[in-house]
C-alpha cells in the first residue's frame, strides 16, 4: 500500500496493478459495486463464457427518477489498448438488447475506438478508460484512502504595516 504519496500517477499506477491482478469475476465484481456507487440501480454481472463481450448491465436513472434506461457494460483488463474491433464486438452483443453500453477498462482506448464509440447511426458506448477509472475510485473511495492536506503560503505585506 502506498502512502503519503503526492505524486498522482504513482497511486493510480499501483491502483491499475491491482486491478489487472484480480481474477476476472472480481473485476466484473468489482465494476459492478463501481457502477452501483455511482448512482446505477439494478446493476447484475452477467458475464460468462460466450457472453459476446457483455459483462453485466444495470439501470441508470435521469430526471430526478423518472426516466431511466438500461445500460450494458463490459470490463476489460488490459494493459494495453481497447481496439475498434472490441467496440464493434460489444456493439454487436448490445443488438436487440440495449441502446446504450459502458467499456471500463484498467488500460486505454485507441484512437479508432474511441470514434467507433461514437460512430454516427450506431448505439453509442462510453468509455472509461484506466485513468478515469482511478478517477471515480478516488472520488468514491473504493479500495482507498484519501488524505487531504492544506497548504498554506503567507506572504508579508510590508507596506500594509507601513500606515501605523
Amino acid at each position: 500500500m502506498l502512502e503519503n504519496d503526492t505524486d498522482e500517477g504513482v497511486w493510480q499506477e499501483e491502483l491499475l496493478k491491482v486491478l489487472v491482478a484480480m481474477d476476472p469475476g472480481a473485476f466484473e465484481r468489482f465494476c459492478r459495486r463501481l457502477l452501483l456507487e455511482s448512482g446505477f440501480e439494478g446493476v447484475a454481472v452477467t458475464g460468462r463464457p460466450g457472453d459476446g463481450g457483455i459483462d453485466g448491465q444495470g439501470v441508470i436513472k435521469l430526471a430526478g427518477g423518472m426516466i431511466g434506461f438500461p445500460v450494458y457494460f463490459q470490463c476489460k483488463r488490459y494493459s494495453g489498448n481497447v481496439t475498434a474491433g472490441a467496440v464493434r464486438d460489444f456493439r454487436g452483443a448490445m443488438q436487440g438488447r440495449g441502446d446504450k453500453g459502458l467499456t471500463i477498462t484498467t488500460g486505454g482506448f485507441t484512437s479508432e475506438a474511441r470514434r467507433e464509440a461514437t460512430r454516427d447511426g450506431a448505439p453509442p458506448i462510453d468509455l472509461i478508460d484506466g485513468e478515469k477509472l482511478g478517477d471515480k475510485v478516488k472520488e468514491l473511495r473504493l479500495g482507498v484512502e484519501v488524505k487531504e492536506r492544506i497548504v498554506e503560503d503567507v506572504t508579508v505585506d510590508a507596506e500594509w504595516f507601513g500606515v501605523f
